[in-house]
């Protein structure tokens, strides 16, 4: 799987970013007290569709044995950090924290982000909480650069993190994307040795994705429907997500612009 993409390709995905920006839009627009998660599922997966692409979750199987997954957006509600079912009827309370990760196919390439929103009011905690994990996923987009590591967005992301004593989930990882939903190399948001040293490649496409907890703790567990991911201690948790090309000339682009 190669690690660089074509101008070509690169324009495809922009579009196919550009489209799934309006996917999470047309879904967060939707988002208050009373909606049904299945619904909000439903609405960005038309968007997608009549926009020409294909839900690249949907179906998804992490491995050939799993269970496909069976809704367009993985929307994950106050504990839940990633992965969790759109069908389920759940209905959408009143200081609610959401955060919905999103992926397409468009003209064979795939793009992927996600957001995470309150539902009406919710606590100043929750709210700064979702604004630190925005930032720092700006700070690791921002230390992209030609001739660098991921490392350097490992640890800005880190590095932003640290001072507002939110668990940074190490479980799970940002990653390589375009010809696959998830590609080589692993984007930790974190500094550890466990990972090998990769050089960032002119036309690398990247998603980044910080995961935050509440709590200070980074362990999580899997739900009982065997996808949704947890916080162990039960706190909230955030999650951001952009897909960026990594250019000579302008550092790193972000090729799904965030609606919120």
């Amino acid at each position: 799987m190669a690690l660089t993409k074509t101008d070509k390709e690169i324009d495809a995905m922009r579009r196919g970013g550009a489209l799934l920006s309006r996917a999470l839009k047309a879904t967060i627009d939707a988002v208050t007290p009373g909606a049904i998660v299945k619904d909000l599922d439903a609405i960005g997966e038309a968007v997608i569709r009549e926009g020409g692409g294909t839900p690249s979750f949907k179906g998804y199987k992490g491995t050939p044995d799993d269970t496909p997954f069976p809704s367009t957006i993985c929307i994950s509600i106050n504990n839940e950090v990633v992965h969790g079912l759109g069908n389920r009827d759940y209905q959408l309370q009143e200081g609610d924290v959401i955060g919905f990760d999103i992926g397409c196919w468009f003209e064979g390439l795939c793009t992927d982000m996600a957001v995470t929103v309150a539902v009406g009011e919710v606590t100043p905690e929750a709210r700064k909480l979702m604004d630190v994990t925005k930032a720092s996923l700006l700070a690791g987009v921002s230390a992209a650069k030609v001739g660098g590591e991921i490392k350097d967005i490992s640890r800005a992301v880190e590095n932003y993190v640290k001072p507002h004593g939110y668990g940074i989930v190490r479980a799970l990882v940002g990653h390589g994307v375009g010809h696959e939903v998830h590609e080589a190399p692993h984007v930790p948001n974190f500094v550890s040795s466990q990972y090998p040293r990769v050089e960032i490649l002119e036309n690398m496409c990247l998603a980044i994705e910080p995961m935050l907890g509440m709590g200070g703790d980074y362990h999580v567990d899997t739900a009982d429907d065997g996808w949704g991911i947890v916080m162990s201690d039960g706190s909230i948790a955030a999650h951001f997500e952009v897909t960026i090309a990594i250019t000579k000339k302008g550092g790193a682009e972000i090729l799904t612009p965030l609606p919120v």
